[in-house]
């Protein structure tokens, strides 16, 4: 995602943030990786932590690890090492039975090492 559509991503989710709780987190989600891309780590942290604090309303989605996920990268990004880190363990320990070869775990495997260093 280019910056400029990062932008524009985030201008266009505005209007279906009244109706977030129908759309089992996608807003939120989509929203929190434009914030990622605009390297805006608290906004793009808060909106992965909106994810995680309703969790009940959508219990299976799969957004709910990923959030934890854009958490630690939007953590990282805004220079919380210990949050960030926490937030890798917590993704990890939700994909401790995934295959290791999964693109998105092996990422972030990547990226936590590099926080302990």
């Amino acid at each position: 995602m280019r910056c400029g559509s990062a932008a524009q991503a985030i201008e266009q989710l505005q209007p279906v943030s009244r109706y977030e709780a129908a759309a089992e987190f996608w807003p939120q989600y989509l929203r929190g990786l434009a914030y990622l891309n605009l390297k805006r780590g608290a906004e793009a942290a808060a909106e992965f932590q909106k994810i995680l604090d309703h969790r009940g309303e959508s219990p299976l989605s799969p957004l709910y690890p990923l959030a934890h996920l854009g958490l630690a990268r939007a953590a990282a990004l805004a220079g919380d090492t210990a949050k960030s880190r926490k937030a890798y363990e917590d993704f990890f320990a939700l994909w401790k039975d995934a295959d290791t070869d999964i693109p998105i775990l092996q990422q972030a495997r990547q990226e936590y090492e590099k926080l302990k260093q």
